[in-house]
Formats: structure tokens, C-alpha cells, sequence
């Protein structure tokens, strides 16, 4: 990842919207209606553009190869057409069918199928063209994840650049806390733990347990950022329990999505990373990259909900389906605003993995 070119760039918005005035209150408690505007600029924003990732969420969709286009079907009706030309990333979350020749077609175009549980919104499977063949990368990532001093480099790499990335959202979004001195506190216990960062001696367990202690005291101001009514009070998952966490949880998904095909893209190992030890069935490198990416992911679903994009009436929760989950209605609303938001973040994302592999071919400083 690229140290400090990473921490200069602002934390990534969505495309602006027209100023409105707010809508009155509305129910006993208080909520407020959702206010378009910020689809409507996504939307404007992604007209005319080539489709280069495409998301499927539609239960017992049929995905078939159309010549050169990738046709949807439901209810044995063609209801979708995407061409295959400019398309790189398809995400199928829930149940889908597609065939064996879809398959061989996406994988020669050289295009990533990602597939993404109905419920807990997790990351099941990647379909991902043949790794990169220079077999040196994965050897140069493994002599440096074998080296105790280069993987404490490169872990305190990840962790400064994650702090940083929190001080940022957290000054910028003091003002509108409930509770502005609990912002002031986590800053400085952010600060503390930033500042410790660099200095020598404990290895990885000192690491992690910095980016622990930053991460309780982030989530704890970031929480008075939110209208009580949401029930956001700490980060929780599998399954998340309240509309933030919900969408939290689904943005971080699509975002270790995209990340695992950067990662095969370029032939390294997502298995073996520096800051995340080794653990069965964790990418644990992808891990690593992710973090620094988190504090704009943060931004992007604080603004959905500051916006009224997304109101608690846009989630559902119940005994046969455990936690909170976003409907289907604005599931189709959540798509696009990601996809607006992501399209300038990816730039970002694809330096950071080019910026590991140049230190791991260099073997110098962590970038």
C-alpha cells in the first residue's frame, strides 16, 4: 500500500446532490423520510458508462451467455442484458443459476465471479482468472511474511495508515456528534495509539493490540454520529444487529470482494498477510489491505444514513432470518450508490496492492 500517498487522499463521498431542505419528522420516533437525491446523482453518475462490475441479487435469477452479452432471466423471461465487453467483476449475492458456458466465457474475458451469501452477506467463493504467472511474487510474499522484522514493517504500515484514516473521519465528523467530548476522547486515545505505532519493541502482538485499542475507541465516537432511533452502540456482526452495522457489514464485503480479485489479478497469495496472522480460511493478506480502506467505507455509510438515503424502515429483522438486514427495495437503491462511490476508489485500491508487490520485489521499506 502506498504509505504516505495513501494518507493524503481525502476520504472518498458520494456524487454531490442538490441541497433540499429537510423534511419534517415524521412517526413517534422522530425518523425522518428518505431523501433521493444522492441515488438520483449516483444514478446521473453511472449513465452512459461501461457496466465493469455487475450485481446480481434477484432470488432464482437465471444468468446466461448471450453471444457476447451476459443475459438475466426470471421466471423463464429475459428481463437483462449486460455486455461482456468492458465487464471485470460480476457479484452474485443469494441464490442464481448459471451455466457451465457462462462460466468458460466470463473466466476467457478474464472476469471475477464472486459469490456472496443471502443472509450474513459473507464472501463464499471467488471464480477468478489463472493467478499471474510469475511464480517469484508469491515467493518474494512469503520470504517477507517469514521474516520477523519485515512483517512488523509492514504491519505497522497497515496500522498507521488505518489510524490516520480514522483521526481524518473523526475530525471531520465532530461537529455533528451527539456528544462531541467523546469524539474529543477517542481522538486522543487514536493519537496515542498512532504515535505509538513506530516505536520498537513488542512485535506484532503490541501491533494489534494498538490497532484493537484504536478501533473500540473509533467505533465508540463514531456511534454519536448516528440518530439514537438507529440503535447503532457498538460494532457487531454475524449477524449485525441494527440498520449500521447492516450496511457497515455489506460494504465491507463488496469491498474484501474486490480486493481478492485485486489481489489474484496481481499473483500474490491473499492467504498469507503481515498485520492478520495465519488462520484456516482467512485471507489474510486481503485482510491487511482492507483495513486502511475502512475509514472511507465508514464515510460513505455515515453519509447514506446523515443523508436520509437509508432509514431504519429500509431494514428488516426477525426470528427465521436473525439480525438486520437491508430489504430488498433498497437493496436495489444500496447497489448503485455503491458502485458510484467504489468506481473512485478503485484507483486507490489497485495502487495499494501495486505498491506491496513493488516492496516485495525491491525488498526495501514498506511503501
Amino acid at each position: 500500500m502506498g504509505g504516505a500517498g495513501h494518507l493524503r487522499r481525502p476520504l472518498g463521498t458520494l456524487p454531490a446532490a442538490p441541497r433540499r431542505r429537510a423534511p419534517p419528522p415524521r412517526g413517534p420516533g422522530g425518523d425522518l423520510r428518505p431523501r433521493p437525491a444522492h441515488l438520483r446523482a449516483a444514478r446521473r453518475h453511472l449513465r452512459g458508462r461501461a457496466v465493469t462490475t455487475c450485481y446480481v441479487d434477484r432470488k432464482d435469477a437465471e444468468l446466461r451467455a448471450d453471444g457476447a452479452a451476459l443475459a438475466v432471466y426470471e421466471g423463464g423471461r429475459r428481463t437483462g442484458v449486460i455486455p461482456m465487453g468492458p465487464l471485470t467483476h460480476l457479484v452474485i449475492l443469494g441464490n442464481a443459476r448459471l451455466d457451465t458456458r457462462l462460466l468458460h466465457r466470463l473466466a476467457e474475458r478474464g472476469v471475477t465471479v464472486s459469490l456472496i451469501g443471502g443472509r450474513r452477506h459473507q464472501l463464499l467463493a471467488t471464480c477468478a482468472p489463472t493467478l499471474h504467472g510469475d511464480g517469484r511474487r508469491r515467493l518474494a510474499q512469503y520470504r517477507a511474511a517469514s521474516h520477523p522484522g519485515r512483517t512488523c514493517e509492514r504491519a505497522a504500515h497497515v496500522v498507521a495508515a488505518k489510524l490516520d484514516g480514522e483521526i481524518a473521519l473523526l475530525e471531520e465528523l465532530r461537529p455533528r456528534a451527539r456528544r462531541g467530548e467523546v469524539v474529543v476522547t477517542a481522538l486522543e486515545r487514536i493519537r496515542t495509539a498512532r504515535a505509538n505505532v513506530e516505536e520498537e519493541g513488542g512485535g506484532l502482538d503490541r501491533l494489534r493490540g494498538l490497532e484493537g485499542a484504536a478501533a473500540a475507541a473509533f467505533f465508540t465516537a463514531y456511534q454519536e454520529c448516528f440518530a439514537p432511533s438507529l440503535g447503532f452502540q457498538e460494532r457487531n456482526r454475524r449477524p449485525p444487529r441494527d440498520p449500521v452495522n447492516a450496511l457497515l457489514s455489506l460494504t465491507y464485503t463488496l469491498i474484501h470482494a474486490e480486493h481478492v480479485r485485486e489481489v489474484g489479478l496481481t499473483g500474490l497469495d491473499p492467504m498469507v498477510g503481515f498485520l492478520h496472522e495465519l488462520d484456516y480460511g482467512r485471507e489474510s493478506l486481503v485482510c491487511d489491505l482492507v483495513e486502511p480502506a475502512r475509514p472511507a467505507a465508514e464515510r460513505f455509510v455515515w453519509q447514506l444514513f446523515h443523508d436520509r438515503t437509508f432509514t431504519d424502515r429500509d431494514f428488516a429483522s426477525g426470528a427465521e432470518r436473525p439480525g438486520c438486514y437491508l430489504k430488498k427495495a433498497a437493496r436495489s437503491r444500496y447497489y448503485p450508490l455503491y458502485e458510484a462511490w467504489a468506481e473512485g476508489q478503485r484507483r486507490t485500491w489497485r495502487e495499494e496492492v501495486r505498491a506491496l508487490l513493488r516492496w516485495l520485489e525491491e525488498g526495501g521499506d514498506a511503501p
